[in-house]
Formats: structure tokens, sequence, C-alpha cells
């Protein structure tokens, strides 16, 4: 989670249930880290949050991509429709390195829900 949700009270409360802050202005190799962490954790959940929260942005962030990749991990597509009142995983995706086909067939699975604010969601040209 961004660094910003990491000060008193929420902060504490965010680490002791695993998190991790991400100083997003910074190259860190989070990516590298994370997936290293899921390699030598017994359990391990990461969930990434959709983009469009603020703007529609038809270029996603891969990073989620190359955690699952680096650590030989599927990818669980939980999808959010706020019309609906539903959340439903239906998709698992394996990585495999095909990192432009994949995010397309990601892309596609999200286009059927609708999300708080779908005017700020865009998959772009898929």
């Amino acid at each position: 989670m961004k660094k910003e949700w990491f000060i008193w009270p929420l902060g504490s409360l965010f680490r002791w249930l695993g998190g991790i802050p991400v100083w997003r202005t910074k190259h860190t190799n989070m990516t590298d880290n994370l997936a290293l962490a899921a390699k030598n954790a017994h359990i391990f959940h990461l969930c990434i949050t959709p983009e469009g929260t603020r703007s529609p942005n038809p270029d996603w962030k891969k990073g989620f991509y190359y955690i699952a990749e680096k650590a030989k991990l599927p990818i669980l597509l939980y999808g959010v429709d706020y019309k609906k009142r539903l959340i439903e995983c239906t998709c698992t995706i394996i990585p495999n390195g095909d990192i432009e086909g994949q995010m397309r067939e990601i892309k596609q699975y999200f286009k059927r829900f609708e999300g708080l604010k779908p005017q700020n969601f865009t998959t772009g040209d898929v």
C-alpha cells in the first residue's frame, strides 16, 4: 500500500497484518523483494488494487505480473461489480512470459465489471 497510509494509527495495524509500505517515487526493487518474500513464505497473499481510482489509465502497471512470474505463483483475478453488488473470481492466469497477450486477457476479464466510478476505468484498445 502507498506509504502515506502507514502513519499513526493505521500504520501499526497495517504492519501487523503484514502490509508493506510502497514508495512510488523511488525505485526500490519492490517486485524482486515481493517475489522473494512470496517464495520464502509458507502462506503468501498479495492484493493489488485496481487502476482508474482517480482517472482513466489505459497503460496498466505490470508489477503484479512480474511478481507472480518471478515467484512462480498464479494470478487470481477478482472482479468487483458495484452495480450488481458482486465480487467474483472466475479466472486464474499462470504467467508464461507473454506479458502483452496475458495483459490483454486480464483486461478483457475486467471489462465486464462496473466499478464505483466507471468513468475512471479503461482497458485501452482491447
